[in-house]
């Protein structure tokens, strides 16, 4: 599931706030600091010298203002009537020692956690944010995908290769947007025509995209607490369209080899799209009729209630996890539900411990290879090393947004608000839709309350630090 990401602002770095999460940091039941061993491996790692060279071709990079862990760059060009998409990945998997000290502390990590006054990295800094990152201007030994596009987008062909790049600039989103917006810049042109392309391709398959928002908690100068919520930019999407097309055929490789991990999501149940239904009317943008892909796709991301839409419809996106195989398919349906076909986590392997595995199978595929004995040994152990630094994610997830949530109501204890009833919890007990602020709490009702009924609440108090509120029926 997408996780919602809070950032504490320097406006509030002093608050309550602030320190109710550096405590929650504190208490994180998973390895913060790396041992010295792993520093030092990490500090003499380096990849193999890649024979192909592609350091002529200007690559760039798109993230988030101010990452350092750059997993991807990616270079565009019309070919004939379709395009060429070179998408390059950091060579993780050749700067890690199979059972080093590196590989060790990422598998009982298993993901970079993300807190909003910081993060706790999958591998040490010194890897993930300088010698494998693809940094502009450094040359980095990459694992590249070339994929030939026709004309409505459509994928006709695709390899992969091991080279030797250079990033020529490090692109964030809003200015990248703001070029895009002007006509400035070709090459993002090219992303925008391919980005839409790949949406009408998801849209055919029936997939579903949930792009969640960056949100940043901040302390007005009356005290009060806000949140502050950036709409999704246009480019940010079809940023994604490119990880997408990698990951699906990253699944196709693994899948025609007979060996590797695949990311799978069964659809949601009838009870998940009804309790969606509820929220989107709560939120006055109801869901009435198409798929849930085609009603997300229909929102404005210019109106502030869509935000709250596209986190509600995070809980249409639960159930996901991994099978791995080994010279036999797993039974059944293998599309990942909300992308409408099989997919492999194989772009993010600076920050996701699955994509290393994915990497290095496909790369020994591709090159007609066996896949490597370190990754057939252990990827029975991947799902359950997933799982677990997932619930680990999800619950600190959660536990900050109940603090962001708490300071957001802190100003209003003692007044009367209105809520929808999204579902019941019980004979007296609902969890309920607050508009404004667009929080989702549970509350005390009235016995037999309908789903979709608008209830007074009275908010008693609460509690920061532990991140809760104590809400009481009028």
């Amino acid at each position: 599931m997408p996780q919602r990401r809070s950032h504490v602002s320097s406006s509030a770095a002093q608050s309550e706030l602030a320190e109710a999460l550096a405590a929650l940091r504190e208490g994180i039941e998973a390895p913060v600091e790396f041992p010295p061993e792993a520093i030092a491996e990490a500090e003499a790692a380096s990849a193999p010298t890649p024979d192909l060279d592609l350091r002529d071709v200007p690559f760039v990079t798109l993230d988030p203002l101010g990452s350092k862990d750059l997993d991807q760059a990616f270079h565009l060009e019309r070919a004939g009537s379709g395009y060429q998409v070179r998408y390059a990945i950091a060579d993780v998997p050749g700067f890690v020692t199979p059972g080093g000290a590196v590989d060790a502390q990422a598998r009982l990590r298993g993901q970079t956690l993300y807190l909003a006054d910081g993060s706790i990295p999958l591998h040490p800094r010194v890897l993930s944010e300088d010698r494998a990152s693809l940094l502009a201007d450094a040359e980095r030994p990459a694992l590249v995908w070339t994929f030939a596009l026709d004309a409505e987008g459509s994928k006709t062909d695709f390899r992969l290769e091991r080279a030797l790049i250079r990033s020529r600039s490090q692109l964030d989103y809003a200015s990248a947007q703001a070029s895009v917006d002007r006509g400035g810049d070709d090459h993002l042109g090219l992303l925008r025509e391919i980005g839409e392309l790949r949406r009408a391709q998801e849209a055919d398959r029936g997939g579903a995209s949930l792009n969640l928002p960056d949100e940043e908690v901040v302390q007005r100068e009356d005290g009060r607490y806000d949140i502050e919520r950036r709409n999704p930019l246009a480019i940010e999407d079809w940023n994604a369209q490119l990880s997408l097309m990698t990951g699906m055929a990253a699944a196709e490789l693994m899948i025609d080899a007979k060996v590797g991990v695949l990311r799978t999501m069964p659809q949601p149940d009838e009870g998940a799209f009804e309790r969606f239904r509820r929220q989107t009317e709560a939120l006055g943008r109801p869901w009435t009729s198409g798929r849930y892909g085609e009603y997300l796709r229909t929102l404005d991301k210019a109106d502030p209630l869509t935000l709250p839409v596209l986190e509600a419809a995070a809980s249409l996106f639960r159930g996901a996890g991994y099978i791995t195989f080994d010279g036999e398919l797993p039974e059944g349906d293998l599309a990942q539900a909300a992308i409408g076909a099989p997919y492999a986590h194989a772009t993010a392997p600076l920050r996701r411990l699955v994509d290393r595995w994915s990497l290095a199978i496909c790369l020994a595929v591709s090159e007609g290879r066996p896949a490597p004995e370190w990754a057939r040994e252990s990827l029975t152990q991947l799902p359950t090393l997933m799982q677990q630094s997932g619930q680990r994610a999800s619950v600190l997830d959660a536990e900050t947004i109940n603090r962001v949530e708490a300071a957001l109501l802190q100003p209003l204890v003692g007044q009367v608000i209105e809520a929808t009833v999204i579902e019941m919890r019980g004979e007296d007990r609902a969890s309920v839709q607050i508009a404004a602020p667009a929080v989702t709490a549970t509350a005390p009702v009235s016995a037999g309350t309908a789903p979709g009924s608008t209830v007074q609440l009275r908010i008693a108090a609460v509690d920061v630090t532990g991140g809760s509120v104590d809400l009481r029926a009028v």
